[in-house]
């Protein structure tokens, strides 16, 4: 639908292209999904009411977890459901206001999750390197700060390049090459000036995944400097502690880094909306099984949770 005013059109409505085209490989794509939203939000809850109800599970490491897990139940929700109606009642329209709302909460929330990864990355390199003050520095208002500051921070920093797309003027073609309103194939269909807006984001994106990346690096430079005067054996407790927050890094940070520090023009623009299904959809998927299964305490007590349940 368009308006006309001042002799220019300006678009009231926007129609998410997403997975229209593949035809009846819709009603599979809808399928299959649905079932890996379901068991991701039923994963991350788990994660959530282990943490909770386990003892022993009280400690910095796996409030973070949780609180991850917790990210993990609401960055798919932000783009998901409106994906799964689209491909049941193939219905594509959204209002600018609710497009600019999606790509807020969603950026947010990928914020977040940067911010998150670095200050567990920093919650291992304390334990492991300055193990003595530990307790000391990681203690419960720290922890709950440092968690409610990430999210803090997050929805500030992102206020200000949303709020440059929201004064963009769109006119004449309204179809997003995306399932939801993602900032590449948005700012294409502008009818501004979009040079500043697109530089602004760039840095933006740089500043954000790359200072948080270069947190994790060098925290795990610092662990493994201090980790090779360990016996092996402490230095294999050491390392496994780390090893689900690697993968996990190396999961978010590989798609993420291909997304936003690429060109917002040509062919992987297209490409870009295959990839972001795995930040979207399989990496909130895979974070609390990662948790789950390389951890050794995890692993304990959903065994004696699941025990009580019988």
């Amino acid at each position: 639908m368009y308006k006309y005013r001042y002799n220019k059109t300006t678009i009231t409505e926007f129609i998410l292209v997403g997975f229209s085209n593949y035809g009846t490989m819709g009603h599979y794509l809808f399928t299959i999904i649905l079932i890996v939203y379901i068991v991701t939000i039923t994963t991350n809850v788990f994660i959530i009411v282990i943490v909770r109800v386990e003892q022993r599970l009280h400690k910095p490491m796996y409030f973070f977890i949780s609180g991850l897990s917790f990210l993990e139940i609401w960055y798919p929700t932000v783009t998901v459901p409106r994906l799964l109606w689209a491909l049941l009642m193939k219905k594509q329209s959204i209002s600018p206001a609710g497009c600019i709302t999606q790509f807020f909460f969603h950026f947010s929330f990928g914020v977040v999750e940067n911010f998150l990864l670095a200050i567990m990355a920093l919650d291992r390199y304390i334990a492991i390197c300055k193990p003595l003050r530990y307790t000391l520095i990681m203690n419960p208002d720290t922890c709950v700060k440092l968690l409610l500051g990430c999210w803090f921070l997050a929805f500030i920093t992102v206020l200000v390049p949303c709020l440059q797309v929201s004064n963009l003027s769109f006119c004449s073609n309204n179809e997003i090459d995306h399932y939801y309103c993602d900032f590449a194939p948005l700012i294409r269909l502008s009818c501004s000036n979009i040079s500043e807006v697109e530089m602004l984001f760039f840095i933006f994106a740089c500043f954000i995944i790359f200072g948080c990346l270069l947190i994790i690096s060098l925290s795990y430079i610092c662990i493994i400097q201090t980790t090779m005067t360990f016996s092996s054996s402490r230095r294999h407790k050491a390392f496994s502690t780390c090893a689900s927050h690697l993968m996990v890094v190396i999961l978010f940070y590989g798609t993420t880094i291909f997304m936003f520090i690429r060109p917002t023009t040509g062919d992987l623009v297209h490409l870009n909306k295959i990839i972001s299904i795995i930040p979207s959809l399989v990496t909130p998927l895979l974070n609390p099984i990662i948790y789950t299964l390389r951890n050794q305490e995890v692993k304990e007590a959903v065994k004696k949770l699941i025990q009580k349940m019988l």
